[in-house]
């Protein structure tokens, strides 16, 4: 049972049937829930890939006949509503900077049945008091590439020394490095340099898509072999390629992949425009939606 089913069971314990007679019409709790929710996820400012932070106080904004209406009841409900957002927070991995509270203010320019939520980062008093016996010390700085960054230059190719030419063996010409591969989301790569890359909407995978159609952990991109091939995770919407839904399936240059709404393009640096024989990447068949033939070694 999601966060707001459960809010909607533990609010029929305090709101008898008249007070639930009156929400016909105009600003409904379940409604109220669904926007702080909202409004944790789109103030939520990622730190680190297992670090996210949010804010932690929230002020519902109601017309003066829902304030009237809802203000014997502002206690319990700021209360549940509160635990709603501890609890979205939870199943998140969110982090928020203090005590979660809510609380409501009339505001005369809003009409009956509209409602505003405005959120603030209000720390916990105490965490960073002056004074203490001995300063903390100042954390240790830790490189992280940025999210979006587009990946660093392939180091130019060297071929190794040719052999010296003798009439039983002439020598050969070396074979070129296979070409490097990544993913495009719109203007941003992302390099495949990895055996496995796991594509989603949570803070946990290493390609993140801000995308509510993308599942948490969507789908991997596993690369062995001279091989790449997507596999999707048993996501909710699933992953289409070329407008057909795939559950694993081989990959070559340009093949457009589409999670959620959200475009996925996948590249390989320097790969020739017509044909992939000598590119170094296996020509694998396309997914007939029943095999179960990945990458060996990886799953």
């Amino acid at each position: 049972m999601g966060v707001l089913q459960r809010f909607e069971r533990r609010i029929e314990t305090f709101i008898n049937g008249a007070f639930a007679r009156a929400f016909k019409s105009e600003v409904e709790p379940v409604e109220i829930a669904a926007a702080l929710q909202r409004e944790t996820d789109d103030k939520a400012q990622i730190v680190s890939r297992t670090h996210t932070m949010t804010p932690n106080e929230f002020v519902v904004e109601l017309s003066k006949r829902d304030n009237e209406r809802l203000s014997p009841y502002s206690e319990p409900l700021a209360a549940e509503l509160a635990d709603m957002v501890r609890e979205h927070a939870e199943a998140q991995r969110y982090t928020p900077v203090g005590p979660i509270r809510v609380a409501f203010e009339l505001h005369d320019d809003l009409d009956t049945g509209m409602f505003r939520v405005r959120s603030t980062v209000r720390p916990a008093s105490g965490t960073a008091a002056a004074g203490s016996a001995r300063p903390a010390p100042a954390p240790r700085p830790q490189p992280a590439p940025p999210a979006y960054a587009p990946p660093a230059p392939p180091a130019a190719y060297a071929p190794p020394a040719a052999p010296r030419a003798t009439p039983a063996q002439p020598a050969q010409p070396p074979r070129p490095a296979a070409p490097a591969a990544y993913l495009e989301v719109g203007t941003a790569r992302f390099p495949l340099d990895r055996p496995v890359t796991v594509l989603g909407r949570g803070t946990e995978v290493d390609v993140r898509i801000d995308d509510p159609g993308v599942s948490r952990r969507h789908a991997q991109v596993q690369v062995a072999g001279g091989r790449a091939r997507l596999v999707d995770l048993g996501s909710t919407n699933g992953t289409l390629m070329h407008g057909q839904r795939v559950r694993d399936v081989d990959l070559h240059d340009g093949d457009e992949l589409v999670l959620g709404r959200t475009t996925v393009v996948f590249r390989l640096a320097g790969a020739p425009a017509q044909g992939r024989a000598d590119d170094g990447w296996a020509d694998g068949g396309r997914d007939d939606g029943g095999r179960d033939d990945v990458i060996p070694g990886l799953r």
